[in-house]
């Protein structure tokens, strides 16, 4: 079914509007408000088990969870009326908190096969090559690396460098980093923000879902959120990553 875009809606801003959702039966969101606009980058952090991952996921379409209320507004359509594949096809792209492994299919397969189902068009597999290993150079990956199988037997920081390696060779508008730092030592760590940096721009919006303040030291947010009990409860600017960073969450779940 052809996807119809409304000229009248901001074609530049993804809209979370009074979202609601469920995992069998047991609440998770609980009216969940977001705006995050191309060009920016959104952090969106909060303790554990409140609910940020599940926001990803349902916007990204994930069939475990259940949207009982609300809205994602972006290109002129609720995109949770589409199919993930729909939204992936209109700019949205998730990257993994726990990659999984594909035993067989080599990097550049994988990612020649995405991009042809993304963008809806066949990429000859010389004009592939040379933007692959484009990507590759501009993320300082090493061209071995292409020929490995899907991250069988890469260490986390691999795995993370796959994913950023997949949003470089995509290029998304809307990209959502779900605890991309999690499980990464200080050195991958910079690495994969270092990929970020190279790769972000007008563009292209980000969302960096985080419990710690360790990836915002390398990719400065424009604006900082946080969600507690399924609910954005206080939101600002950089002073937030600091204060929480000081005093952790308590002093938001007291407030």
């Amino acid at each position: 079914m052809p996807i119809q875009v409304s000229e009248m809606a901001d074609q530049d801003t993804m809209e979370v509007k009074d979202l609601h959702v469920s995992v069998e039966g047991k609440d998770i969101l609980n009216g969940v408000n977001l705006s995050v606009r191309k060009g920016e980058v959104c952090a969106l952090m909060g303790p554990n088990g409140s609910g940020k991952s599940t926001l990803a996921y349902t916007i990204m379409g994930h069939p475990r969870y259940t949207v009982d209320k609300g809205e994602v507004l972006w290109k002129g359509r609720n995109i949770l009326e589409l199919s993930p594949d729909e939204r992936a096809k209109l700019g949205v792209f998730l990257s993994f908190q726990y990659p999984q492994e594909i035993t067989g299919v080599p990097v550049a397969s994988f990612l020649r096969t995405a991009y042809n189902a993304v963008k809806g068009a066949q990429i000859s597999p010389a004009d592939f090559v040379k933007l692959l290993r484009e990507k590759m150079e501009l993320l300082k990956v090493d061209p071995s690396f292409s020929r490995r199988y899907l991250n069988e037997g890469f260490s986390g920081g691999e795995k993370k460098r796959t994913e950023i390696l997949q949003m470089a060779v995509l290029r998304p508008e809307m990209a959502i980093l779900d605890e991309t730092d999690s499980g990464l030592d200080i050195s991958s760590l910079k690495v994969v923000g270092d990929g970020v940096n190279a790769i972000k721009g007008d563009d292209m919006g980000i969302l960096i879902i985080t419990h710690y303040q360790r990836i915002l030291n390398y990719i400065k947010p424009d604006s900082v959120h946080i969600m507690v009990k399924g609910r954005i409860v206080k939101s600002g600017g950089a002073e937030l990553v600091e204060q929480l960073e000081k005093e952790g969450y308590e002093w938001i779940k007291e407030d």
